[in-house]
């Protein structure tokens, strides 16, 4: 079987639904939810399979949510194809504790419990200062950069060449977004999130999750987990405390992620989780790519037949 690297969701990926069925038919997911339940004190699965959607969104709900749904996916493919040994792994933002998980840094637990505190800490962020974000297609580093400076706003997500995320105050993405359809921007969209993700404006988040960081052990990866902070394979235990609260305020390094599994040979990917949000942000970096995403029993049963076939 060729190499492949697996992929995990990150915030806003969620729908009402995600897991149930893989729960209902895979006894090991059910099982994942049922430990969630009680690790949280709360019916987590209730909440991904019946909603509120609104609830479900929350960032102190979401983040739990999707962990558990996404880590369902990777269990049940592991069930079905226990010789499927990744060559490496990658997350968005939070997906990126996913894969830190799969690669045994982090037990299920205490992953639940960072990742529910986490959203925590950004919700908390959010509601202390007004900010926002604004995709931006078609511009050049050194234009969205000159942009940055100019509306006191930061660069957030590189999520492809063509596809730049920016985040800071409300008033500066408001200003940022009018720049950039002046310096000739493909396309521009305000994201519908509740503020400034992977800016300054997460430094009240990001301190808190230090603190909570410090008390948590960690190990080494047993196989490659890409930073989102460096866009390289994480290194020494301390290194990965470090940079998982680089994250909260910095750049995702999304492309680099990308270009480093390239480099290494890698050329088959499958996403776990909700959404193929990360499927398209690969075939736009790397177009020679394979890509299977994985979020319920029918594309579970549809990516083991083809990686079978391999």
């Amino acid at each position: 079987m060729k190499a492949n690297a697996i992929l995990f969701a990150g915030q806003g990926a969620q729908f009402v639904g995600m897991g149930k069925d893989l729960a209902a038919a895979v006894p090991a997911c059910g099982t994942l939810f049922e430990r969630a339940n009680a690790v949280l004190g709360f019916d987590l699965a209730k909440l991904c399979f019946e909603g509120p959607i609104e609830t479900l969104t929350r960032s102190d709900n979401c983040q739990p949510a999707i962990f558990v749904a996404s880590l369902a996916c990777y269990t049940a493919l592991r069930q079905r194809l226990p010789d499927c040994a990744p060559a490496g792994a990658a997350g968005l933002s939070l997906g990126e504790w996913t894969a830190l998980h799969a690669a045994g840094v982090l037990s299920f637990e205490d992953t639940l419990k960072i990742l529910r505190a986490r959203g925590q800490y950004m919700q908390s962020a959010c509601d202390e200062q007004a900010g926002g974000m604004v995709s931006v297609m078609g511009l050049t580093m050194p234009e969205l950069e000159k942009i940055c400076a100019a509306a006191n706003v930061q660069i957030a997500n590189l999520n492809s060449p063509e596809q730049t995320v920016l985040s800071g105050p409300k008033a500066g993405i408001a200003e940022a977004e009018t720049l950039a359809k002046a310096a000739g921007a493909k396309r521009t969209v305000v994201l519908n999130v509740a503020g400034a993700f992977h800016s300054r404006l997460m430094a009240s988040a990001a301190a808190r999750l230090k603190e909570l960081l410090a008390a948590i052990t960690f190990a080494a990866p047993r196989f490659p987990v890409m930073s989102n902070a460096t866009g390289r394979p994480h290194g020494a235990p301390e290194e990965i405390r470090a940079r998982m609260v680089d994250q909260v305020t910095g750049s995702v390094q999304w492309v680099s992620d990308i270009q480093s599994f390239h480099a290494q040979g890698v050329a088959t990917y499958i996403e776990c989780g909700p959404g193929k949000i990360l499927s398209g942000l690969v075939k736009r970096i790397d177009n020679n790519a394979t890509i299977y995403s994985i979020q319920d029993q029918a594309t579970l049963d549809k990516t083991v037949a083809a990686l079978s076939r391999i």
